[in-house]
This record gives structure tokens, sequence and C-alpha cells, in this order.
């Protein structure tokens, strides 16, 4: 018999297989099939068949690293997914590493998107039982070599973390010793997971296993990387929409010390040098001067008049249930409102950055990037090259919130290098990525309902007009003129109300950019709704959270976090004066989540959030540390966004720069945050954008109590609150 290892062991070199096969050194290497879609070389996304989404990698000495199919970004990602595999496998979280998955979208394709994207709130819902069933499928085959080894049935076998154990003889044998055995097997084509009742990592709060490397400095991101002989670029790019270079001054620039080259590109000119700072300088000498186009002119006032005009047409229809119109032009009350949304920029604490090195085979990039797969397709088709000569290694993201979801960063980097034999890593300043970003758009939205003599809502209209993300990003999602991310928590409301009118009118700003921001759609439309709610208990004269309740009683989820967030933030408590507290319900991300928030306003128009209670249903709980923590996140993010978010535009320019004029909520003012996590057994939602969604709503209608003041307008500025 085979001697037992010690646990003790290194972590080999990272590569997929389409199948169970020995790992280079010696191993266990496999995979699970996923059913999905894959993004095909032309750009277009269409459903197939693709291979393996995620693996594990066994070692001889017992060492199990799991190649994450989804990139950590601070949201636990590297802890919770690992965690899924370690059940299934019975190993201990201590004898688990995790390394990044490679651009390939036909391996780590995210089956709920279809390509190789970590977004959407969708890390355990997409992989929650692909990673289960591949862990329980290794467990198999370990215990089938193990019953080879012994001579013995496997039906006598069991497990216990890293051993196979013949329960009738005691004898144990280590996962390192059989993986040799294991590899010759076939990947069993079903396998028979844990009861739930069973689990002893899920629903436990594991430790971090990305933790002590953010701590001690070793964990590399993609600003980390170092290279040798590499030089650093920074860029200067049009500050208007659409503009172009016109001149620059490349002798003065050359002239400062350490600048070694400068690149020009369509819109942007980017000086090469030994470092940031001489970088920099050569920028500041080469005086970039810009056409700047087609939008100069463009200002906020014209945007909002744009969407304001468009608001009062027809859309794409999201949902029709009966006759909202009629019912509303025949009820007792009618309540109409109008709420606005801002331009958001991610401004991640990560400045945007990409090291990238053509050579004459190809191209490498080093990269924190939630979309590696597209960043491969899109480099590639810069440069004229097959996407098997773009090497993408991608590293942790320090921020990401759907930022690094776009590529335009990468394919600069890539452009830039491609003018230099060195390899090159671009690091934008603040005041370009703040300018430059790609924001959250603007929404402006019409709504009304028609309550009965009761103050009931009997009819509910609501119509959407913005930009459309998805017409850009996936254009196959658009479906007869919806996006159905821009509708996202309001085509689907968690209320029951008989009749029902939604829809969205596409409308684009002047050459401004949109995109995904930390849950885009519910983010703009879990406010406007939880908004609109609370003002329809005002017109019907009754308490906010009774309100609600009468309106859940088909929806138990809901209601039972609603009603947790009430009690535990002792709703009924009386508040010192021009204090007040406000709640919201999110249904989103397959995520019930209700969000209190306590506020007080000072006589000078300022909001401080006090306190915040959040009471989240997500489904089975993988990791409660992370779920505590993405709420947490998601509130500091959601209160940032509500006091202080907002790009306004004026000659074509982004008028914020940096964090004077973008600001951040800063420590001081941050608010108590408790959170409360439902037992569930329903499957997993997601976390990383529902906890942002609810506290825009939660905070104006806090502020409506404390005030009287009803806002509609996102950020909340002190003038809209002044005392009289």
């Amino acid at each position: 018999m085979a001697h037992v290892q010690s646990l003790k062991g290194h972590v080999v070199s990272r590569r997929a297989f389409l199948h169970a096969g020995a790992a280079v050194g010696g191993g266990l290497i496999i995979g699970w099939p996923l059913q999905g879609a894959t993004q095909p070389a032309g750009g277009a996304v269409q459903a197939q068949p693709f291979a393996p989404g995620a693996f594990i990698r066994i070692d001889r000495m017992g060492k199990v690293t799991v190649i994450s199919p989804m990139i950590e970004m601070g949201q636990g990602t590297y802890t919770s997914l690992p965690m899924l595999v370690a059940e299934e496998l019975d190993v201990a979280m201590s004898n688990v590493a995790v390394d990044h998955a490679p651009a390939n979208a036909k391996l780590y394709g995210n089956p709920l998107i279809g390509v190789q994207m970590t977004g959407g709130s969708t890390s355990i819902r997409a992989f929650y039982l692909p990673l289960r069933q591949a862990g329980a499928a290794a467990r198999q085959m370990l215990i089938a070599a193990a019953a080879k080894t012994l001579n013995v049935d496997a039906s006598s076998l069991t497990t216990e973390p890293g051993y196979v154990v013949h329960v009738a003889s005691q004898r144990r044998i280590g996962y390192g010793d059989l993986v040799d055995e294991a590899a010759k097997l076939t990947v069993p084509a079903a396998v028979k997971l844990k009861d739930p009742s069973t689990f002893r990592i899920i629903g436990t709060p594991a430790k971090r296993l990305d933790v002590s490397g953010k701590v001690n400095g070793t964990a590399i991101y993609g600003i980390d990387v170092k290279l040798p002989g590499m030089k650093i670029a920074t860029v200067s790019a049009s500050p208007v929409f659409g503009g172009t270079v016109a001149s620059f001054n490349e002798a003065a620039a050359l002239k400062v010390p350490g600048v070694h080259q400068v690149a020009k590109l369509d819109n942007a000119v980017a000086v090469i040098a030994d470092h940031y700072w001489a970088a920099k300088q050569g920028l500041e000498a080469a005086a970039v001067k810009f056409d700047d186009g087609p939008h100069a002119t463009a200002s906020m006032a014209d945007i909002v008049a744009a969407l304001a005009t468009a608001s009062e047409r027809p859309g794409a229809v999201a949902r029709n249930e009966g006759d909202a119109a009629a019912a509303i032009a025949k009820a007792a009350t009618k309540v109409a409102a109008i709420y606005e949304a801002p331009f958001l920029a991610h401004a991640t604490m990560e400045p945007i950055n990409c090291t990238a090195q053509v050579t004459s085979d190809g191209c490498d990039i080093w990269v924190g990037s939630q979309v590696p797969d597209i960043a491969q397709l899109v480099v590639s088709k810069h440069l004229g090259l097959n996407p098997e000569q773009v090497r993408i290694h991608n590293h942790l993201l320090g921020g990401g919130f759907g930022r690094r979801l776009e590529v335009d960063f990468i394919a600069q980097a890539a452009l830039i290098a491609k003018q230099s034999k060195d390899p090159i890593k671009v690091v934008w300043s603040r005041e370009e990525d703040i300018q430059h970003d790609m924001y959250r758009p603007y929404y402006y939205d019409r709504i009304s309902a028609g309550l009965d003599d009761q103050g009931v809502p009997i009819a509910w209209s609501h119509r959407i007009a913005g930009s459309s993300i998805l017409s850009r990003y996936f254009p196959s999602a658009v479906k007869d003129g919806v996006d159905s991310d821009a509708v996202e928590g309001a085509a689907e409301i968690p209320y029951a109300i008989p009749n029902m009118h939604v829809d969205y009118v596409r409308v684009e700003p002047p050459g401004i950019p949109t995109a995904f921001w930390r849950g885009v759609g519910p983010t703009h439309n879990v406010y406007v709704v939880e908004g609109f709610i609370d003002e329809l208990a005002a017109a019907a004269r009754k308490d906010p959270v009774d309100y609600r309740r009468a309106l859940l009683a088909k929806n138990p989820r809901a209601l039972h976090v609603l009603e947790r967030a009430a009690q535990r933030a002792g709703w009924a408590t009386p508040l010192g004066p021009r204090q007040g507290r406000g709640i919201a319900l999110s249904q989103s991300f397959g995520t019930y989540l209700a969000e209190v928030a306590e506020v007080t306003v000072s006589k000078s128009g300022e909001v401080h959030v006090d306190r915040v209670v959040a009471v989240v249903d997500c489904g089975v709980a993988v990791n409660p540390d992370t779920i505590v923590a993405q709420i947490e996140s998601g509130v500091i993010f959601g209160i940032t966004a509500a006091l202080y978010g907002e790009i306004t535009v004026k000659d074509g320019r982004v008028e914020q720069t940096n964090f004077d004029t973008y600001q951040m909520l800063r420590i001081d003012a941050a608010p108590t945050i408790e959170v409360e996590i439902v037992g569930s057994t329903e499957a997993p939602g997601g976390l990383g954008e529902p906890g942002t969604s609810a506290l825009a709503p939660a905070v104006l209608n806090a502020v409506h109590a404390a005030t009287g003041v009803r806002l509609r307008k996102l950020p909340i500025k002190p003038e809209m609150l002044t005392a009289g």
C-alpha cells in the first residue's frame, strides 16, 4: 500500500486540460463540463457548448489548487469559489490554493453571461453547481484509485479531509499518493453531491486565501508588474469625447531627463520614460493640443433636455399587464414624479494601468481585467494578430466595479507598446481616469401611479430614458428595443400591482461612453421604485413599512427581509430633531435585501448617514464573512454616490478631475453598518451589487422623514435641504 504523504507541498505550474490527466511533475487535473456560450473571434456573442469552465489541480504532495474562472477584485471570489470545491472534494481550506484562469472562454466562460467575465454578481450563481460537481468528481476518482490500490470495493471507502479511508481497517491514503492512479481514470459523467445538511465548509466564515499576500505585499496587481527593460508611459487623451490630436512638442518632451520616446495615437499622446515622474513631466513639456471634434459644445443642460424630451414619447415595452393608463385615469388618487440619476465614474483605487510588450511572435499583456478573453480578442484585432498570439497575464484587481469590464486602456497600451521595442507599462493619472472613464448613464424617469380610495396602488407606469450599455457591449441581448439591464429592477418590482406598464427609451449622450457600474440597472431603478413607493405611502397617509408589507403578501422572501430590517433597526423608535429613518427593498441578482438608513440633516443641509441596517436573503450563504463585507462595501459605495457622486459635462469636457471634485466618503463620515444574513436553502444569489442598489433610496427616504423634503435627483446637495 502507498504510504501516507505529508499535506505540505508546492503549487505546480498552471495548465488546463479538457479532461482528467496527469499534471506536469505528477498529479491530477480535473474539470467539469458546463453549458453556455463563447465569445467567437468576430466579437459577436452566440450560444454554443463550451468546455470545462473550472479546474482542480492536485499535486503529489496533496496540495489542491483551484484555477478560478472568476477574477478576484476584493469581493472574496478567491475564497468562496475554492470553498465549493473543498466542500465536495473533502479537503481542508488550509490545504487549498487558488490560481488565476488564463484567457480562454471555452474553458472558463461564465455560463450565465456567455463570455469569460467577472461581473453581474454572478460568481457564486454561475459556479455554485459546476465547482461542487468538479470537487465531487475528483473525490469519486480518488476513491476509485484507492479502491484499486487497496484491492477493496469502493463502497467500503470514505474520505476525511485530504485522505481516503478504508472504514473497516482504518487504513488511510493521502490524496497526493493517489493522484497518479486517479489521473488514469475517466471523469465520471454524473456525481452525487452532498446534502446541504452535511456541509462542513459551505456556510462557515472561512479565512480569505488572499489576505496574507495583500498584507505582506506579495500579492501582485496589474500596477505591480515589473519586467526586465520595462519603461513607464503616461498619456494625455483628448479632453473632449471624440477629439483628436492636433499637435505636440516632441522635442521638448525628449529634453526631459529620463524620457525616451513620444508615441502618438489618434486621440492621445503617450510619453515613455524610465519612471512615471519623468513621463509625467515629459507629457507636460509636450504641450499636447487637440482638435475638439463634433462634441465640443456638449453640456449638461442639453443632455438633460434631450432626455426629458425623449421621455415624453412611448418606448420599447419591457412589461405590460392590464391597462395602466386607463386605471390611472380613473383612480381616486393620482401620483406622478420625475426622477433623475447622474453620470457616475468608477474611480477604482488602483489607477488604470496595463503593461504590454509587442514582439515578433505576438503580444503579451499584463493587466487586471474582468474580461481577459475579450481583452485578448480586442488586442488581436488592433494589432492584426491571431487571438492565440495575444497572451493575457491576468492579475488581481484593485477595484473593478465594471470599469475593468472595459478594454479601452488595454488596447491603448498595446498600440503604445507597438511603437517601442521595450515592454511598456502605461499608467493613467487620476485626472486622466476620471475624465476618460466609461460612465454609468444619466437616467431620466417618468413614473406615475393610481391609488384606490384606500390608498392601495391599482396601476403603475414607469418610463426610463437613458443610454443603452448592452447595445454597445452585448448587442444581441437587446430584444425588441429593450435593454434588459436598463430596466432591471423596474420591470420586475417586488410589489403586487394589477396594472403595470414599464417601457424604455434609448437616448445616447453626445459622444459620452457609458458602461456598467456596480449594478447599473438596479442602482438606478431601485432608487426610483423605492423612492416612489415612499411617495405613494405618503399619499395614502400610511407608514412606509406597513405600506410595503401589504403589497408583499405573494413575495415571502422580500416580506421577510423587510420586516427583519425594520425590526432590527427599531423602526418605530423615535429619533431626534432633523433625524430620520428610511427603508428600501431590493430584489435583484437573485438576492433579496432590505436596508434601513438613519440620517441626520444639519440646518445648513449637510446629510450624515449615521447607521445602516441591512438584512439579506441571498439563498445559500457560502461564506458569511464575505457576504457581510460585500454588503458593507456596497453601503459605502452607495453613500458615496448618493451624497457626492456626479459627473458633469461642460464644453464637451468632464468637469471633475480628482478626489477633490469627485469626492469619496471619508472614514470619519462612515456609518455604523449592521448586516444580518437570513438562513436559506434557496439557490445562491449575487452580492456584489445589491448592497449599493438599496442604499440611495433608503437615504433619500430617511432625508424626507427628517426634513419633509422629497428629493428626486441625485446627488443630495446641501442647498436642496437648507433649513428656512
